[in-house]
């Protein structure tokens, strides 16, 4: 039994799994949203309020561990935007070592795009070569490869759901200048980093904006790891939906989807932005949803002799 924690820009995120024969099965998964990048674009500092909210995350999380899964003697905990960009990281660090008592690994892009490449692919069963996007709040990764021949591209993005929203979607609902200015801001930065793609390549979508977005078209009353994992969404429903969501406030999308849209109403449009920008960029018409992401890849990473996982 192995634990992870994913301190993002956004959320925050804890994953219990069990470990046999170089295989991670899923025990339980848990979700917190304090937002810690907030600001954080703008200011390059993390804020009191926002550590506040993570630190108590962490100690809930830690309470959780300890009751449930005594067992448990491994836990990796990940930081990844949010934290690199903040000049306070390293008191950041030391704060949530004093009150949490978790010791924290701040990822580059190189090893966040590395995890996420490695997670996604342990809850599916896909064999061709994937790119997988993760649109993180401060950041989007895109990692390339197979489950046979492993990594062999990826590069990190400096945008994500929170760092556009606050750039660029002021109003709420934007209106329809800030929705073209971020539309025409995400088209440059992917440009600027170019991917080749083999044939047949199929992309894979992991992390919030993602499996929001399927849990809200599937109709899902509750989180269902099976329901999402392996859900093609195609472009065009990604499409409905974004004309859909840009004509709403952030308070009726809680109202309407209190389980996914708490937290993150008010960035979601951004994060399906950049989602559609890279599908019309490539050509991919549809997009497989993953349920794995940077957590599964930190236990992955301890494990010898992982199929697809590059040393």
């Amino acid at each position: 039994m192995r634990a992870s924690i994913d301190i993002g820009t956004n959320t925050v995120l804890l994953l219990v799994a069990k470990v046999s024969d170089g295989e991670l099965k899923v025990v339980n998964e848990q979700q917190r949203v304090p937002r810690l990048g907030e600001g954080v674009d703008k200011e390059r500092n993390l804020s009191e309020k926002a550590i506040r909210r993570v630190i108590d995350a962490l100690i809930y999380f830690r309470k959780v561990l300890k009751e449930n899964y005594p067992s448990v003697k491994t836990i990796k905990v990940t930081a990844t935007s949010a934290v690199r960009d903040a000049n306070n990281r390293n008191e950041f660090i030391k704060q949530v070592k004093q009150e949490a008592g978790f010791e924290v690994s701040v990822l580059n892009g190189y090893e966040e795009a590395q995890f996420t490449f490695w997670g996604s692919q342990s809850v599916l069963t896909v064999e061709k070569p994937i790119a997988v996007i993760d649109i993180g709040g401060g950041s989007t990764e895109i990692a390339v490869g197979s489950p046979a021949e492993g990594l062999t591209d990826r590069h990190s993005f400096n945008m994500g759901c929170v760092r556009f929203t606050e750039r660029y979607l002021f109003a709420n609902p934007p209106n329809r200048n800030q929705i073209e200015d971020c539309r025409t801001e995400i088209k440059n930065v992917l440009i600027n980093r170019p991917f080749s793609f083999a044939e047949g390549t199929k992309l894979v979508g992991v992390a919030g904006t993602v499996t929001s977005l399927v849990y809200m078209e599937l109709g899902l009353r509750s989180y269902n790891a099976e329901a999402l994992n392996e859900y093609q969404l195609e472009v065009a429903t990604l499409r409905k939906w974004i004309a859909y969501i840009q004509q709403q406030n952030s308070s009726e999308l809680i109202d309407e989807y209190p389980e996914v849209m708490k937290g993150r109403a008010d960035i979601f449009l951004a994060g399906l932005l950049i989602l559609e920008q890279t599908m019309e960029l490539y050509n991919f018409d549809r997009l497989l949803v993953s349920t794995g992401g940077i957590r599964h890849g930190a236990i992955l990473k301890s494990m010898e002799n992982k199929k697809g996982r590059p040393e």
